[in-house]
């Protein structure tokens, strides 16, 4: 790692549309193992949050809530996913009402995140980094400040990329 990347508390370089995606094997808040392999060419909105019960994260993941039916019809799943243990997740999610998943990149901390350059070495948290996957494909990418939500016409924007 370079020292910049360490100064600034970023994690690797993001991929970018068009390379290939990092793939993954995470448990979702039930305990299940969700693996990218497994999705074959469907397409998936890998969201990374820092943290559960945060204000932020909890407005933005219920607003990805109010519109994930829009997205299954489309046939597109959303995968939460943060440094948070799968236990907290589950507490999380039933509180929320989430009817996606939410992937625990708990062990080793915050691995796929890191991968995903998704990670903030400074705070020990995912950042607010979105990426719309298809089969192995980063299809779109984009991104929010911690303190600010990602903006929902930017989902749907990248759905149309699909099409």
């Amino acid at each position: 790692m370079n020292t910049e990347q360490l100064v600034t508390g970023s994690s690797l370089p993001a991929p970018a549309a068009g390379q290939h995606a990092p793939a993954f094997a995470l448990s979702n808040q039930y305990g299940e193992l969700i693996e990218s392999s497994a999705m074959g060419e469907d397409a998936f909105f890998l969201v990374f949050y820092p943290f559960a019960f945060s204000a932020v994260c909890g407005s933005e993941l219920e607003e990805l809530q109010k519109i994930h039916s829009e997205f299954t019809a489309q046939g597109v799943r959303i995968l939460g996913i943060s440094v948070d243990h799968k236990f907290a997740l589950r507490t999380y999610a039933e509180q929320i009402h989430c009817g996606f998943d939410l992937l625990a990149d708990f062990w080793p901390h915050g691995a796929v995140a890191k991968r995903y350059g998704a990670f903030n070495l400074e705070s020990g948290a995912a950042t607010r980094n979105t990426f719309l996957i298809q089969g192995e494909r980063i299809i779109d990418s984009f991104s929010s400040p911690i303190h600010q939500a990602r903006a929902i016409t930017r989902y749907r924007q990248a759905l149309e990329l699909l099409k």
